[in-house]
């Protein structure tokens, strides 16, 4: 799909995105912007689980009340939530009550405050599935070698709801590849971020870190 330009601005942006001011922003300021922040971490990927069979745009829309409702995404307190937590979330019109999406998220944090304990941060191990320079270019791509490696890795440590195509969404989203359209106006502004990001020290012995 190529570049749009029929935006108030005259800007170029990619095919998905629509001419509201907050989708503009989103993809202007986020989508595609290395991310180093373990709760922003664990936020995108809790909101790509939910947005699964859903446009992102229904998602977005519901940003703040997920928020709300999931503590701001801080892992340490969704892992704490039990029964009446879930209730009160199937009852909140704000957000998508799905019971198998919401039990995902508190299973998942309690999962990485497991992978924090044990690698330093949930970037430290999302950042190492990040695709080698030089790799062919995955645009229009629903899933990618790296997230298909990576799904697997979340689901053998027991995450949920992170199938290759929710992953590829979130890899995409927190800048670990770069899928702007390269005729969109971000596209320079995410490879120039993306050369600048400081990645995550990895941890693990040498002879361990091939993914």
């Amino acid at each position: 799909m190529n570049a749009k330009t029929d935006f108030p601005d005259g800007l170029a942006r990619c095919g998905w995105v629509d001419t509201s001011a907050e989708y503009m922003a989103y993809h202007d300021h986020e989508w595609g912007r290395p991310q180093g922040d373990d709760r922003a971490l664990f936020e995108q990927l809790s909101l790509e689980g939910f947005q699964s069979g859903l446009s992102w745009r229904t998602i977005l829309n519901k940003r703040q009340a997920f928020r709300r409702g999931f503590a701001d995404f801080d892992p340490a307190k969704v892992a704490r939530f039990g029964e009446p937590q879930v209730l009160a979330l199937l009852a909140d019109a704000g957000i998508v009550r799905h019971r198998g999406k919401i039990e995902a998220v508190i299973n998942n944090a309690a999962r990485a405050l497991e992978m924090i304990e044990k690698e330093g941060s949930l970037a430290a191990f999302f950042w190492r599935f990040e695709a080698p320079t030089g790799a062919a270019s995955t645009l229009g791509a629903s899933t990618s070698e790296q997230s298909v490696a990576l799904s697997k890795a979340l689901k053998k440590l027991g995450w949920k709801f992170v199938g290759p195509t929710t992953v590829y969404a979130f890899m995409q989203s927190v800048g670990m590849v770069n899928d702007h359209n390269p005729g969109c106006h971000c596209h320079a502004l995410s490879e120039n971020a993306r050369r600048d990001f400081k990645r995550p020290a990895d941890r693990r012995p040498a002879d361990r870190r091939s993914v």
